[in-house]
């Protein structure tokens, strides 16, 4: 499990090194909902641009304060030269805050190669389909014109496959954490999937697989605790899930895009890849950016809560994360005529493990005498 703690917190070196030992391109990508498979078809290695959780002051002469933190961080990290190794980005439509640091990034520290997916907002409508794939299809064509390679059905294929591998195997490890003593914590399920997203997926699966031939022969007496899940906005803080768990209980499953809105979802196989890539990002757990007219998140929420024995939630929402605050409200609501206790924590660059440390505890103390 270190080894992909590892990984996540030396992710430039790890880049670097994979840049020097294979010759490929590293694009840099700003949103989930980008199409990684087929940067990987053309020979790419797609890297998740992250923050460092640490005080900056160069982003305020180049995006609104009052966007989130989260992409003020991630553009700071590019203002800093911490992503110097990058040699394109790409960005697919969620957030207005997100694609403002992304247009940020494209001005201020420009690359050979940059690119913008129109991803529908109403990914339930019928026509969301087709306009994938043909946005899709113009990336597909740029990637080939960047790269000077074109991108085969079997390239396409075998990344999906690769993909594919990595979604079943990650899945299938928290899938285990269903257990009435879940053998992976929060915060190692955390790294694995962080892992994921700054990392070659073939080398990640190689990781994988060690840990399925291993996971059996793990002892874990631990107690469990009171049983959390994690809901809301982007969520990379391994200091705070730690401190958490740290405190007694255990983090059984979560609900956001650096979790199980990354890989929950497979590529149905079709004769059309990009048909099938389209339809892969269009039924994924959606974010709540695009999660309308119908609110299909909170039925596939309720039932991890069903699934995962879950005990309490924790909502997380990046400070001014206009679509979860819209939806946290109403969220709390159902949790409440459901008797789901939660516990609403505001997050911003850094955080304040001592405030959140003191929260924690009470909601955990309420949780005990509930369950007591």
């Amino acid at each position: 499990m270190d080894r992909f703690r590892e990984i996540f917190d030396k992710r430039h070196d790890y880049a670097r090194e994979w840049k020097a030992r294979t010759g490929g391109r590293v694009l840099g990508y700003f949103c989930t909902y980008l199409p990684e498979e087929l940067a990987y078809a053309a020979g790419a290695l797609p890297v998740r641009i992250f923050g460092s959780h640490q005080p900056q002051d160069v982003t305020d002469r180049h995006i609104y304060s009052m966007y989130c933190p989260y992409c003020r961080d991630c553009l700071a990290q590019g203002l800093l030269g911490k992503y110097d190794y990058l040699d394109g980005i790409a960005k697919a439509r969620s957030c207005i805050h997100m694609r403002n640091a992304f247009a940020s990034w494209e001005l201020n520290i420009p690359l050979s190669y940059s690119h913008f997916i129109s991803t529908p907002s109403n990914i339930q409508s019928s026509r969301a389909k087709p306009f994938l794939i043909k946005e899709l299809d113009r990336f597909k064509k740029s990637l080939e014109e960047w790269t000077a390679k074109e991108i085969s059905q079997e390239d396409m294929e075998r990344a999906i496959d690769i993909y594919n591998t990595n979604r079943c195997l990650t899945k299938q490890l928290y899938m285990l954490r269903q257990r009435t003593i879940p053998p992976i914590l929060g915060a190692e399920a955390m790294d694995i999937v962080l892992s994921s997203q700054v990392m070659d997926k073939a080398e990640h699966n190689v990781l994988l697989q060690e840990i399925w031939q291993n996971i059996d022969q793990r002892q874990n007496e631990r107690d469990p605790g009171i049983r959390l899940m994690l809901i809301g906005s982007e969520d990379d803080d391994t200091e705070f899930v730690r401190m958490v768990e740290s405190l007694g209980a255990t983090i059984v499953v979560d609900e956001h895009c650096t979790g199980t809105r990354y890989f929950w979802n497979e590529v149905i196989s079709e004769e059309d890849k990009l048909a099938a890539i389209a339809q892969r990002y269009i039924e994924r757990p959606p974010c709540p950016a695009k999660d309308f007219p119908e609110r299909r998140r909170w039925p596939y929420i309720f039932k991890l809560i069903d699934d995962y024995h879950v005990q309490g939630v924790i909502l997380i929402q990046q400070k001014f994360c206009d679509p979860h605050e819209f939806d946290i409200p109403p969220l709390i609501a159902l949790l409440k005529e459901r008797n789901i206790p939660s516990l609403f924590l505001e997050f911003d660059i850094t955080t304040p493990i001592g405030q959140f440390r003191t929260r924690v505890e009470a909601f955990l103390e309420m949780l005990a005498m509930e369950v007591i």
